[in-house]
């Protein structure tokens, strides 16, 4: 495997030092990626520039990029922005959760961990594009707030409260997204990164509040492939991570009307986003990164 496609993969993301590394080497791969794959339309080579429009300056063509594209780009400054992004993360105590990796001793990463790199590689993606992007962390309550911006500075801001997220307490996903709609005056993009496991009635009446809002809406629902099998070959003991409530049982015996309830709350996501022009996507932490990225690139491009 190509050394920079490696790092598409959540387990070899997991074992670099910092989230500014995780970042870079992930949209780097995934940009790799783009070139040697079927993937087409996107632009990615000239992120410091954009496509000349009537009233532009003369002076602002980038005549080398004219010589490789037969295109007139000018150059953008930083603080030109094409769009504005959200990103919404969800950090209460169940996005704590790992399941072991069958056959071996290791565990996978946790679903708050997943959704921070998938977060940070955006971010990461968006500042080289000079969009702009925030962050916003929840769990009961919103708990970090970073408005958007388009610099490397921010970028940088961005990423240390990445690094710095524990996982929370009990959520309370409805109440955090309909106060940050709330917040949100201009326009943009929202991506909330979520496992969703709250009353999904509330959670879809609060993501149509940024529709309402005329906001756009990216919707990465994060799971363990755990939480979709339910393929524990023993007697299992399960904690509740957000009550501590626990419940022994044998996991067999129940297999197949968890994995029935578990489609039906997947499919309810699914098809009230579809209904209510939302973007919506599965995820499980072991899903590699470009999947999102790809995801998001999709939703970028048409929102022109």
């Amino acid at each position: 495997m190509n050394a920079q496609l490696k790092y598409l993969r959540p387990d070899a993301v997991s074992k670099l030092a910092s989230m500014e590394l995780r970042a870079r080497l992930v949209v780097e791969g995934f940009i790799t990626g783009l070139h040697k794959s079927p993937y087409h339309g996107f632009s990615v080579e000239f992120a410091e520039h954009r496509q000349y429009m009537p009233g532009d300056e003369i002076r602002r063509i980038d005549w080398r990029v004219y010589g490789k594209t037969d295109r007139f780009y000018v150059k953008q400054f930083e603080e030109e922005t094409n769009l504005k992004s959200y990103i919404v993360l969800d950090t209460s105590a169940s996005m704590s959760f790992a399941s072991d990796i069958q056959k071996s001793k290791e565990k996978r990463i946790t679903k708050l961990e997943y959704a921070s790199f998938i977060a940070a590689s955006l971010s990461y993606l968006m500042v080289q594009q000079r969009d702009a992007v925030g962050l916003t962390c929840f769990d009961s309550t919103i708990h970090t707030t970073v408005p958007p911006h388009a610099t490397k500075q921010h970028l940088r801001r961005v990423l240390i409260e990445l690094e710095r997220l524990k996982p929370g307490t009990t959520t309370n996903s409805a109440a955090a997204l309909h106060q940050l709609a709330e917040r949100i005056s201009r326009r943009g993009l929202v991506i909330v990164l979520s496992d969703l496991f709250d009353d999904p009635a509330k959670v879809m009446a609060a993501l149509k509040h940024f529709r309402h809002d005329h906001h756009e809406v990216l919707v990465m629902h994060v799971l363990d492939p755990m939480e979709r099998s339910f393929a524990f070959g023993t007697d299992a003991v399960f904690k509740d991570v957000e009550t501590g409530e626990t419940l022994t049982t044998q996991p067999y015996h129940i297999q197949k009307a968890y994995q029935d309830a578990m489609k039906e709350f997947i499919e309810k996501y699914k098809r009230e986003c579809r209904e209510n022009s939302i973007d919506y996507i599965l995820l499980d932490t072991s899903t590699p990164f470009d999947v999102a990225l790809l995801n998001f690139l999709n939703k970028r491009q048409r929102l022109g």
